[in-house]
């Protein structure tokens, strides 16, 4: 529940700064001010705007360890259900559940999974594919990519209040200010 006013249709209010470092002084600001629905834009990467606009790491290395294990077990499980269950073959007297036999098959599904789990994880951590953002609804965002810094903040942010954002936003010296609509 907002506890400022919010104009429906919002996706937040956008501020175009020319330098990187009044973009990266604009987010701490903006942290200490309580916001914490914050998104930032930049032609290259910033050192320290992540932390500035409160992104913390990522759950992907949990998602691609879950997909290590569950390839690791699925590939020795695979072995063992071919080897005890389904063909089981006397070959010079070994056992049937003769696991280290199964050792490469076990690392390779181990790997194959890991992997699929971290492309597929990187995408739904990311929300991608996203063919469309509100941000692009704004004029000047075409520049973001070439050498404007922008900073949004979202109107789904608890602390949001569109008046109150213009005013902030304006106070920090950006070159413009505008409404993000969805």
């Amino acid at each position: 529940m907002a506890l400022g006013k919010v104009i429906e249709g919002t996706y937040g209010v956008i501020a175009e700064f020319t330098d990187p470092q009044e973009l990266l002084d604009a987010a701490n600001k903006a942290r200490e001010a309580g916001y914490t629905e914050l998104d930032a834009y930049s032609p290259y990467p910033i050192h320290g705007l992540s932390e500035a606009i409160g992104f913390h790491h990522s759950r992907l290395s949990a998602v691609v360890l879950g997909g290590g294990i569950v390839g690791g077990l699925s590939g020795f499980f695979m072995c063992w259900y071919a080897n005890v269950i389904w063909y089981p073959l006397n070959i010079g007297g070994k056992p049937y559940n003769s696991w280290p036999a199964w050792i490469p098959i076990t690392f390779e599904c181990t790997i194959l999974f890991a992997a699929f789990a971290a492309v597929l994880g990187m995408l739904a951590l990311n929300g991608l594919p996203m063919p469309y953002h509100p941000v692009f609804n704004v004029p000047r965002f075409d520049q973001a990519s070439r050498d404007k810094f922008f900073l949004v903040i979202q109107a789904r942010d608890p602390k949001f209040d569109i008046d109150a954002v213009w005013k902030f936003l304006e106070s920090l010296g950006p070159r413009e200010v505008t409404d993000v609509p969805w």
